[in-house]
């Protein structure tokens, strides 16, 4: 069992990410979906897309999360249209790749990042909701997006046969939790 960690009166900030940033994204983002077992360490199919922080940071938005002025966690929003906006409908703005240094997760930062993303979302006349796709197995993912009003859409669950995984949809409707 893995101990809980700790972070006390920690402050997150959340803002975009700079070529400087690209190699500690990249380690963050292999140690999070290695550590959890989400992917081999030497897989040649997904991880490379996963740290290929460049190509992200270039087609997409790519926030990262700092403590102290360390990066500890990073997202990418996929804007509508964008090719890392893929499960995205109309007026919806979606996010993937999160991930938080293995060292401090469970310590509000994946929160933080998510929140951010949801705080953009609101800015966003045309986008009326927040999706992602998670792998069936990330539990604790899970449990953060459903205690941020995130709800399961299984209708739009899906399979990406190419890395044999299964996904499941999340999506924030925005107009419900402004009237909450």
């Amino acid at each position: 069992m893995r101990p809980e960690k700790v972070m006390i009166d920690m402050k997150v900030r959340v803002r975009p990410a700079r070529k400087k940033d690209y190699d500690d994204v990249k380690r963050i983002t292999a140690a999070a979906y290695v550590g959890a077992g989400f992917v081999d360490a030497d897989d040649q199919s997904y991880l490379p897309v996963l740290t290929n922080i460049a190509h992200r940071a270039e087609h997409a938005l790519l926030w990262i999360a700092e403590v102290d002025r360390s990066i500890k966690g990073a997202v990418t929003v996929g804007e509508p249209g964008s090719e890392y906006a893929e499960i995205a409908a109309d007026g919806e703005l979606e996010f993937r790749m999160l991930a938080v240094d293995p060292n401090v997760q469970r310590s509000g930062i994946g929160r933080a990042l998510v929140q951010a993303v949801v705080e953009h979302a609101r800015t966003l006349e045309e986008i009326n909701a927040v999706v992602l796709s998670s792998e069936e197995s990330m539990n604790g993912a899970h449990r953060l997006y459903a205690s941020m009003g995130f709800e399961r859409v299984p209708e739009r669950d899906w399979a990406v046969d190419e890395y044999d995984v299964r996904l499941l949809v999340f999506r924030l409707d925005l107009e419900t939790l402004a009237s909450d």
